[in-house]
């Protein structure tokens, strides 16, 4: 499954950017959900999709390190320029929509297990 795949589940509306195809091209492993940094430091694995309420640019640094496939904003929660130029940067898409993180992750999951 690649990160095109989870936009209508998650209600995401994509964005117009200058690499957008190739980032939402990558393959999608998994989720995480947590808004503790270190947390996801230490547990998040390459390819998932990190489901988060953070919009600073920590968390485009974390998500390139664990080489995860997309972030996901919740609650319509939109990254602060310094955070979009950095993903940008990155290849990573840094992604937003109206659901909040319980309702989000639970889309993913069942996506993910074909339910």
């Amino acid at each position: 499954m690649q990160v095109k795949d989870i936009l209508e589940t998650l209600e995401i509306a994509p964005r117009p950017g200058d690499d957008a195809e190739r980032e939402l091209a990558r393959e999608v492993t998994g989720g995480y959900a947590s808004d503790l940094l270190s947390d996801v430091m230490g547990h998040a694995r390459e390819g998932q999709v990190w489901i988060t309420l953070q919009t600073h640019k920590n968390v485009v640094a974390i998500a390139s390190l664990k080489e995860l496939a997309a972030v996901v904003l919740v609650k319509n929660r939109e990254p602060d320029e310094d955070t979009a130029a950095a993903a940008r940067a990155e290849g990573i898409p840094v992604l937003t929509t109206p659901l909040d993180a319980f309702e989000a992750g639970g889309r993913l999951y069942r996506l993910l297990r074909g339910a």
